[in-house]
């Protein structure tokens, strides 16, 4: 899309340019293909739980991009994965119900790792809508300048994109580009948030996934699919002075086996307590406020494939 150097014209009494854009963008991808990363790098702030577990993002967290031209609301998806559990089929029914709602789509695949099966079946997926799909090439900055051109080839021949773009969040090759390119297929239209605002998400989903980020580093492989966070109460403390406010919210970690919960407490409630203070942090920067955390497990057997635990706990 071609800017001209000149001053934009704005519109009638709406202090925005003419020719101004909004609208949305989804990122899907298979599990663990950078689509959090990108969508924090893009904001510039954190709004999307990143980890090196598959699986990990659990909502569509939405984070809005705003720019002189245009204000790009980004729909960061759980992975397209062949579903094995009925949570499994319900991330995927939520990824298509995104895919019929959104004006362009970036399909994320990372750079280190060769186009496989997983890739395919969602280049399938993707042939069913209209929506233009955008081929992102993610996590550049982990391979040679070599073998990032021969997954461009590999990633050009899966389907006619309407672009693709390597780029990396990590170090921000490229992630400007990414906003440009996905920006010129938004229609034209009046900013849909506020200025200022990064995310539409409620504090306590993101208090929940800011929990299981924290929860979800150091464990074993089988433990993130079995993992899920309610923020069961939060309240100010009565009682404390207006400059010194303390936020009690009390979340609770559902497993589904007594194992698991032992992996998650640790020896000695140890593993809770760290997973406690690196939440703890993250939430503090999120609300800017201090915060008490009081952490509890509990057993939901087989969540994940039982329809009435899976309401309680959000999905």
């Amino acid at each position: 899309m071609s800017t001209s150097p000149s001053a934009p014209s704005t519109g009638p009494s709406t202090g925005v340019p003419a020719s101004f854009r909004s609208g949305f963008a989804c990122f899907v991808g298979r599990p663990n293909a950078g689509k959090s990363t990108l969508t924090n790098a893009l904001v510039g702030e954190k709004v999307a739980i990143t980890s090196s577990r598959p699986q990990t993002t659990r909502h569509a967290i939405r984070g809005v991009v705003h720019r002189p031209d245009a204000q790009l609301v980004l729909v960061d998806t759980p992975g397209l994965h062949r579903p094995r559990t009925l949570l499994g089929q319900r991330l995927n029914d939520l990824v298509r119900d995104t895919l019929t709602e959104v004006d362009v789509i970036g399909f994320c695949i990372p750079a280190d790792q060769a186009v496989g099966p997983g890739d395919r079946y969602i280049t399938a997926e993707l042939a069913k809508t209209r929506t233009p799909v955008v081929a992102i090439v993610t996590k550049t900055d982990l391979m040679k300048r070599d073998a990032v051109g021969q997954q461009l080839l590999a990633v050009s021949r899966l389907a006619d994109w309407a672009d693709v773009v390597p780029c990396s969040a990590v170090d921000g090759f490229q992630v400007a580009t990414v906003a440009d390119v996905l920006t010129s297929y938004l229609p034209e239209g009046p900013p849909l948030y506020p200025a200022g605002e990064l995310t539409d998400s409620p504090e306590e989903t993101m208090i929940a996934e800011l929990v299981r980020e924290a929860a979800l580093e150091g464990v074993r492989d089988e433990l993130p699919h079995s993992l899920a966070v309610v923020v069961d109460e939060m309240e100010l403390r009565e009682g404390r002075p207006d400059d010194r406010p303390l936020l009690d919210i009390r979340a609770i970690v559902y497993v589904e086996r007594p194992s698991q919960k032992a992996i998650v407490i640790g020896s000695g409630g140890s593993r809770l307590k760290a997973v406690g203070t690196a939440a703890r942090a993250q939430i503090e920067a999120l609300l800017g406020t201090p915060v008490y955390l009081d952490l509890h497990v509990k057993v939901a057997k087989d969540w994940q494939r039982d329809p009435r635990q899976l309401r309680k706990l959000g999905f």
